[in-house]
């Protein structure tokens, strides 16, 4: 992979860089995030049954696990920052492909935007790791996924005020996410057109490292925080709704839920800039994680309570997820490798959570046992994080993926 040139100068981070990966995080949630909000609406309008609906937010997952493993191909041939910028384009495209009347365009569209999104998934990570000073990495992460959570709860926010005020309801609010996209292709297009032509080398070459048991710690870390941020997206609104309280103050708890995370998420990389091992962090962070979710089945009429320790754990979690990739990585082409292995599996994990919540809440008419099973799935990520989060390293080398202890 080719590595953007002045991306670094003498240990100083471009601005125009950090700039161009903060506008593309900001498109990885956005064009997401706004679509649980209007769900009834669009099953309104286009006769859609819930089971369809609710199809529209688990098919990003599924095609994030289907299309990560894919990236390094196209990476080898075009370069890691290349391959970005046509991502970006595809995105917007795709955002208003997803806007256009009739039900084909709709799913289709989704599609599309997530195969974009799975690329930006895998790839900021290899970026941060190629061109920023190794004791920043942990602080650009939060910063980025600072953008992104950011994005991601105004998008959550806005997406019904938008439907109510723009022509074409809830088509153009789902489309005016490509606005965003072509903004952060302009940005980002000078860091790879910069670059030159891509040229195949070694770090094209390096194997997704499938047989490494750290990697799978990773990968299953990033699963299951993965699995409790897209449960809770999907539920937490109708759990509180369940409870008496009105639709528009159920959405406000998933906004809250998304700040508070948001705010966990930014603060963390701060505290923890030198730390390289992670241990007592991944472990704790899901233990708060599990607490909030134990409450919410106890006590539901605390759900402002839960909302804050489910924010405040999983939003630490997903910037230890992010920074594990890259930190648990040799070098840049490894981090990649890593990246496309920790999405495949962590979203395909991640699918499973909505979907096994809603048929535990059909089976019982309750949330008692689905916030049970997510307590012990989130007790399980503590036990996986305190792997992951140790201090090694990838072996670098195409055939295998030894861990070995930083330093040696």
């Amino acid at each position: 992979m080719r590595e953007v040139p002045g991306a670094v100068r003498g240990g100083q981070l471009s601005a125009l860089l950090l700039v161009g990966v903060l506008l593309v995080a900001a498109n990885l949630r956005a064009a997401l995030t706004g679509v649980g909000p209007l769900l009834p609406d669009i099953g309104r309008s286009t006769g859609l049954s819930g089971t369809w609906t609710g199809l529209l937010s688990t098919l990003p997952l599924l095609t994030f696990a289907a299309t990560s493993p894919l990236v390094g191909r196209t990476t080898h041939r075009y370069g890691a920052p290349r391959t970005l910028g046509l991502s970006l384009a595809v995105l917007a495209v795709g955002l208003v492909l997803r806007s256009l009347p009739g039900t084909f365009f709709l799913f289709a569209g989704t599609v599309v935007v997530a195969a974009a999104i799975a690329y930006g998934n895998v790839l900021l990570p290899s970026v941060v790791k190629s061109t920023v000073p190794e004791d920043r990495i942990s602080q650009v992460t939060g910063l980025y996924v600072t953008a992104m959570g950011f994005l991601a709860a105004v998008a959550s926010g806005v997406s019904v005020p938008l439907a109510d005020h723009l022509p074409g309801g809830w088509r153009a609010a789902l489309g005016c996410w490509a606005v965003l996209a072509v903004l952060a292709y302009a940005v980002w297009a000078p860091q790879y057109r910069r670059t030159g032509p891509a040229t195949p080398t070694h770090a094209g070459r390096q194997r997704i490292p499938w047989r490494s048991p750290l990697a799978w710690q990773v990968s299953l870390f990033m699963g299951l925080q993965s699995l409790g941020f897209y449960s809770t997206i999907a539920w937490l609104p109708s759990i509180v709704h369940d409870q008496g309280v009105g639709e528009a103050a159920a959405g406000w708890q998933l906004f809250l839920f998304q700040i508070v995370g948001l705010v966990s998420s930014s603060t963390l990389p701060v505290l923890t800039r030198r730390w390289k091992d992670q241990r007592i962090l991944a472990a704790a962070a899901s233990a708060i994680g599990a607490l909030g979710f134990a409450l919410l089945a106890v006590a539901p009429q605390l759900a402002v309570v839960s909302s804050v320790l489910i924010g405040f754990g999983g939003g630490a979690c997903l910037v230890l997820a992010l920074t594990f990739q890259g930190q648990r990585a040799a070098d840049a082409s490894q981090a990649a490798a890593l990246a496309s292995m920790a999405q495949s599996v962590g979203y395909l994990v991640a699918a499973l959570g909505p979907l096994l919540l809603g048929a535990l809440h059909d089976l019982t008419g309750g949330w008692a046992l689905p916030l049970t099973v997510l307590v012990a799935l989130t007790l399980t990520q503590a036990v996986v994080g305190a792997g992951a989060g140790r201090d090694l390293l990838l072996k670098t080398t195409s055939c295998s993926s030894t861990p070995v202890r930083i330093g040696d």
